[in-house]
């Protein structure tokens, strides 16, 4: 495991318990799978086939609890794609993706979650874990800019320099 940075994760899996850790942003994905850095000290890689989510968390305590809502009761604020998942179990998910599609991960999709002020601050769901994915809307796309409207001319402004 390359590098000092790590974040806390709760790894969850399908049919497996879960597993907590620690592991580099920047380079946690690999081919054969997820590298896992145990609070006991071994490394490990996880095959993508048994991760359902990667949930980097802020702290362990309480983090084996389910996250609390899964889906947007309404529309979402950030700035984003809103999507919606199917995992393979039935078990769906709303997320919030970056608009960028160069940060798109060939392993997977990185998304924050519909409560992101939670335990869960971001959340890693590979490709294998979904059988479906939907994008259900473009939240602050900037081709849609509300224009500011103007102050009108007789009203004075409180805080505005007097000649």
């Amino acid at each position: 495991m390359a590098g000092s940075t790590t974040k806390k994760v709760l790894v969850r899996r399908f049919d497996r318990e879960p597993l907590t850790g620690f592991v580099n942003p920047q380079s946690y994905l690999l081919p054969a799978g997820l590298e896992l850095l145990k609070p006991e000290g071994t490394v490990t890689v996880v095959p993508y086939r048994e991760i359902k989510t990667v949930c980097f968390v802020k702290d362990f305590e309480g983090a084996e609890a389910e996250p609390e809502s899964r889906v947007f009761h309404t529309r979402p604020k950030m700035d984003g794609l809103w999507v919606r998942m199917r995992f393979r179990d039935g078990e769906v998910m709303d997320g919030i993706l970056s608009n960028n599609l160069l940060r798109l991960d060939q392993y997977g999709f990185t998304f924050i979650p519909p409560e992101p002020y939670s335990n869960n601050q971001r959340i890693f769901c590979p490709r294998e874990a979904l059988s479906e994915f939907h994008v259900l809307g473009v939240v602050g796309s900037p081709l849609t800019r509300r224009r500011r409207k103007e102050v009108p001319k007789e009203q004075i402004g409180l805080f505005e320099q007097q000649e």
